[in-house]
């Protein structure tokens, strides 16, 4: 197996271990869970759409035919979760220390490679999907 690939499947396992061990909080309701999405505007449906989507990018994310759209979608769930905490949340969150925060950027970057990684990926489902309609 080539390093490059080793990389990434690492990358993909931990962005997609990271965002799975955050739904049992957003699925089950738990309180910590509900205070952040209260702040945000968005309690209950931004808490279980967002584990929703997160579950989904997960399992996109672990599949190598759809590893370019799960990291597309990873960057953009922890870009606004990233945005969340510097606007509304706060770095820090009920005393994590900035833990949530961190967890966020590490999946935002780990995806950011990944999509580098995997651009092929991006192209064929650019020219597959959108060069033929530009064309019309």
């Amino acid at each position: 197996m080539k390093l490059k690939n080793i990389f990434s499947w690492l990358l993909r396992i931990a962005a997609a271990i990271i965002l799975l061990q955050t739904l049992y909080f957003k699925f089950s309701g738990h309180s910590e869970s509900v205070e952040l999405f209260t702040k945000l505007g968005a309690e209950p449906w931004g808490r279980i759409g967002t584990g929703i989507v997160e579950l989904f990018t997960s399992i996109l994310l672990l599949l190598p035919s759809t590893v370019f759209i799960g990291a597309l979608l990873g960057t953009g769930l922890m870009a606004g979760a990233v945005l969340s905490h510097l606007t509304v949340i706060g770095i820090e969150s009920k005393g994590d220390g900035g833990q949530l925060f961190m967890l966020a950027i590490a999946v935002m970057i780990s995806c950011i490679i990944i999509l580098i990684l995997h651009k092929e990926q991006g192209v064929a489902l650019y020219n597959r999907y959108f060069k033929k309609s530009m064309a019309l």
